[in-house]
């Protein structure tokens, strides 16, 4: 992928080394350029100092043929302004924007912006860990292991959940079904019309399993 990161902070910074580490095309921009020092010295994608909304910059950083953009400086109106140019000037297909204030995370979601609240996040992680001492946010934490969310395709239905898994690499933990919820299944359990798979992935297993299952 050839990702655009919008500020070099702690969140933008790591994001950057995990994507380059996997292989991807990296663009960093930030208005301060000290910031680039986050990066580390084997960092070897390329960075750009200015706004994140700016458009002759963001042509400079090659937005035109980005495969996606993540707004993750320390302001909000920076990113959803960074989010908005992206996805309405540059139709960018996959726009991400880092949102403190959760009830503005809600509004901008239901204009059809991608947007995460950390504010949420941890405090449902915190949350998490005083109701019940056994829940983890290992998931989020580690970089080996992603969430798989995809829709069941025709050659899957009338198949059992443990044809689909991928022993080390893929196991289907959840069904979302129109008519009965969330399903918790079995290795037997067949997969029907319309499921929604979920599913743990390993991260270096995720283009075998793309290209196995032909989903994008």
């Amino acid at each position: 992928m050839y990702v655009i990161i919008v500020g070099c902070g702690r969140v933008g910074a790591e994001l950057a080394r995990i994507l380059q580490e996997g292989g991807h095309n990296v663009v960093v921009i930030d208005k301060n350029p000290d910031a680039f020092r986050r990066l580390g010295n084997t960092f070897n994608g390329v960075t750009l100092v200015g706004n994140g909304f700016d458009l002759a910059l963001l042509k400079e950083a090659g937005i035109e043929r980005a495969d996606a953009l993540c707004a993750l400086t320390n302001g909000d109106n920076t990113n959803i302004m960074s989010a908005q140019v992206a996805k309405k000037i540059f139709n960018v297909p996959r726009v991400i924007a880092r949102i403190y204030d959760p009830q503005r995370a809600e509004i901008y979601r239901s204009l059809g912006i991608d947007t995460l609240s950390g504010t949420l996040l941890f405090a449902s992680l915190i949350r998490d860990k005083l109701i019940e001492s056994h829940l983890t946010g290992y998931l989020i934490e580690t970089k080996e292991l992603g969430i798989l969310e995809f829709t069941a395709s025709q050659e899957m239905v009338g198949k059992a959940i443990k044809e689909i898994n991928l022993p080390g690499e893929l196991l289907i933990v959840s069904l979302l079904r129109k008519k009965s919820g969330t399903v918790i299944p079995d290795e037997q359990t067949l997969i029907e019309k319309g499921d929604i798979l979920i599913a743990v992935v390993k991260i270096s297993a995720l283009k075998k399993v793309k290209t196995l299952y032909q989903f994008r």
